[in-house]
């Protein structure tokens, strides 16, 4: 049996344990009751540990990113120097950037209007959130930067939300005025109108504009605004990896080599020599 000291330990660990673990349990009772549709699983190119992001279909992600969403969703945590390298080369950035008006202020403290640059932030829409909510009977577009990683199931739920438009409304469910029915979104009625459908933009590179091809790019573009840099984390990864293996054989060889010596020779013990 356990001592009292060791009892009261462990009734002590146990309610922790129990603490820690409630909200665990009703964040998933709570999603388990909601009305959202089990989220699929597609077969992503970035996601193996191999590959990178499809830089083509970034590029188109950003063409449908800049037609259709930016007039609703901001994208305030990437600079248009980001899309140098990535989708862009940096005279068709410096392009990208020179479109926009950006509010500064001049040598002479005055307030002005001047063309974008490759350091500014893509511009927001609206000028605060009440003029956002305003616009959009009272619901805020979300910034864009980071929804993919804001998201349960990032690039696969951008997909499925995008392309599920068309489903019909259960028997039973009243979509509520002002709102639309979609299984992948939470409650199952979402704020936003169909954004995009066939033929929505024209793509400069020929690609047909169908929705789920639409829907496969601005999934991609976004999965990237959200982690920018996967494609040098598993290079390094990987070069790391293979270092550190080739250090882990030296270090055992060079172990085995120093101590193979002493720990493979005979000692005997003669024992003491005989009295005088």
């Amino acid at each position: 049996m356990f001592p009292r000291a060791s009892k009261v330990a462990q009734s002590k660990w146990t309610k922790l344990g129990l603490a820690l673990a409630a909200p665990v349990a009703f964040v998933g009772t709570a999603a388990a009751s909601s009305l959202q549709a089990e989220m699929p699983s597609y077969t992503w190119e970035h996601r193996a540990r191999f590959t990178g992001y499809d830089h083509g279909s970034m590029r188109r992600g950003y063409q449908v990113y800049k037609e259709v969403c930016s007039s609703c969703h901001s994208m305030e945590r990437i600079c248009y120097r980001h899309l140098v390298g990535v989708t862009h080369t940096e005279e068709q950035a410096k392009a990208e950037a020179g479109n926009i008006l950006v509010d500064d202020i001049n040598d002479d403290g005055e307030g002005i209007q001047r063309a974008g640059k490759l350091t500014d932030h893509m511009p927001s829409p609206y000028p605060n959130e009440p003029a956002s909510a305003a616009a959009n009977n009272g619901a805020i577009p979300p910034d864009l930067s980071l929804i993919a990683k804001a998201r349960d199931g990032g690039a696969d739920y951008i997909f499925a939300l995008l392309c599920g438009y068309d489903r019909e409304v259960p028997a039973g469910m009243e979509v509520m005025p002002g709102l639309h029915f979609n299984p992948w979104f939470p409650g199952g009625m979402i704020a936003m109108p169909q954004p995009i459908y066939d033929e929505h933009v024209e793509y400069s590179d020929g690609t047909p504009a169908s929705l789920p091809q639409m829907a496969k790019d601005i999934a991609e573009f976004l999965t990237w605004c959200g982690e920018p840099h996967a494609e040098e984390k598993k290079m390094w990864g990987f070069n790391a990896i293979f270092a550190l293996s080739i250090a882990f054989a030296s270090i055992l060889y060079g172990k085995r080599y120093i101590w193979n010596p002493l720990k493979t020779q005979k000692v005997k013990w003669k024992g003491p020599g005989p009295h005088p």
